[in-house]
């Protein structure tokens, strides 16, 4: 019998040597031996860093143009490595989007359709897990929001499922929203989800750390209370290879930011001073961590990604202060506004600075990519889909379409919000997430403002389109309803 192992040719990277080390015959016996994946500059495979924002626009940064907010350290990241101007989060809102990143799956297979609306299934595979099989230390922080942290928690939608569930030998997290300063803290004005103005903020210790209630430095700016915990993970591991994914709550409501970066926007009213207060103080905690890393000697040696989970949130665009750049729409609609999102990644001496990309690319995209730098695959009996597609030949520019579709959805069946999307090629369909949605179809190349709605102009368009989508949302139907774990 014999056992031949060959080259998935996803894992070639520049300046790679050639990958066949021997092959000998023994006993009936071939082998082939592989790279373990894409090496750091140290000659092993990279750290993986994912940082992620909450509810953070298209045009809230200021690599994206916006002349107003401060994002300095976002702007040197993406200078120094790979800009993506059509990256797009898996939902227009956040727990489906934060599965897709760990998972490399559509929301609609792991069944988080919405916000609060379940927890991570044991039986998904995460890049944590898959990392940890390769020997890495594993640490989350910040926002999880698929899943409850509080074994106490109890609630008629969601339930218990901690990062230490999905791989991450660490973890500081939040199961949802915290101010973004003074977490613990309901703040000034602050009047829905039942909270009061003073009072503490969900019980007043919303972080847990591994299987802790935390009640000590949980005080002041949150994102600086997240890398607090990011920092010395880093340097406790600096000496062998680590995962970190930071979710940071900045700037999901409620949006506050402290004194300092308040008195950055002074010429601002004080909703702008908030909103973009709270970006920088983000940033800066983001340009903390890119300074350790240099100080570390690990710059080489990690790759560093970064995106927000979706659209700005409706009331800020309303009021005229979050952007999706000209993009149409926000955080709970299927238009470009809802999904497109900043992003940007950075890995010095491997990506080449000021890199622009224009391929479309995903959230979805994360795991594929990941796992193919490492060499992680599945075992050969696992056959459930992934999603997406490894980014490391667009970012080098050797793959110039995405190549695959792209499936978008958000579901509250309960309000009868209902919202999909495909984009195959340049054609997006549309059902709108509304109750009884209109099915809207665009050509982004010639419309990617989506003024201009085609449907009842190109019915040939609509129906291909729509046959993919249904099949895409039957083939996820399947995955939800467990053919891809096993019992």
């Amino acid at each position: 019998m014999n056992f031949i192992f060959k080259l998935d040719h996803r894992f070639a990277f520049k300046g790679l040597r050639a990958f066949v080390l021997a092959s000998w015959l023994i006993t009936g016996y071939l082998f082939v031996l592989l790279p373990a994946g894409v090496l750091a500059a140290d000659g092993k495979t990279p750290n993986v860093i994912m940082i992620m924002s909450d509810d953070q626009g298209w045009g809230d940064v200021g690599f994206n143009g916006n002349k107003d907010i401060k994002t300095p350290h976002l702007d040197a990241m993406a200078a120094g490595g790979a800009k993506f101007d059509r990256f797009y989060a898996a939902a227009p809102l956040c727990s489906p989007t934060r599965g897709s990143c760990l998972t490399g799956r559509y929301p609609f297979r792991f069944g988080i359709l919405a916000a609060h609306t379940g927890g991570m299934r044991v039986g998904e595979t995460t890049i944590a897990e898959a990392l940890k099989k390769k020997g890495y230390a594993t640490g989350f922080f910040g926002k999880w929001h698929i899943g409850w942290v509080k074994p106490e928690e109890v609630s008629s939608r969601g339930f218990y499922s901690p990062p230490s569930h999905h791989g991450f030998d660490q973890y500081f997290a939040t199961t949802s929203a915290v101010p973004t300063w003074d977490p613990g803290v309901t703040p000034e004005g602050w009047t829905k989800w039942g909270a009061e103005e003073g009072q503490p903020w969900k019980g007043g210790f919303p972080y847990v750390q591994d299987g802790k209630e935390v009640k000590e430095n949980i005080s002041g700016d949150d994102s600086r209370v997240i890398m607090d915990r990011v920092i010395p993970f880093i340097e406790a591991n600096k000496n062998v290879r680590f995962f970190a994914t930071v979710w940071f709550h900045a700037p999901h409501e409620p949006v506050v930011a402290g004194p300092e970066y308040k008195k950055l926007y002074e010429k601002h009213g004080k909703t702008r001073q908030n909103y973009y207060g709270c970006i920088t103080a983000m940033d800066e905690q983001i340009g903390r961590l890119r300074k350790r890393l240099r100080e570390l000697g690990l710059e080489k040696d990690t790759i560093l990604f970064f995106c927000s989970d979706n659209g700005p949130a409706d009331p800020m665009v309303k009021k005229g202060v979050a952007s999706s750049g000209l993009f149409k729409g926000h955080k709970h609609q299927m238009y470009e506004g809802g999904v497109l999102v900043p992003a940007c990644v950075e890995w010095p001496g491997k990506i080449k600075p000021n890199t622009k990309i224009s391929v479309r690319c995903s959230t979805v995209d994360y795991f594929p990519t990941v796992a193919n730098l490492v060499g992680f695959k599945f075992p050969s009996k696992d056959k459930r889909p992934i999603d997406g597609i490894d980014l490391l030949p667009v970012i080098e520019g050797k793959m110039k379409t995405r190549g695959k579709d792209l499936f978008f959805g958000y579901r509250r069946l309960v309000k009868g919000i209902d919202g999909k999307s495909i984009i195959h090629g340049d054609f997006k369909l549309m059902k709108e997430a509304k109750a009884e949605g209109r099915i809207r179809l665009y050509d982004l190349s010639r419309d990617p403002y989506e003024k201009n709605d085609l449907a009842q102009k190109m019915p040939e368009k609509v129906r291909e389109l729509n046959e993919r989508l249904m099949q895409i949302d039957k083939s996820c139907q399947l995955s939800r309803d467990g053919a891809d774990y096993r019992y």
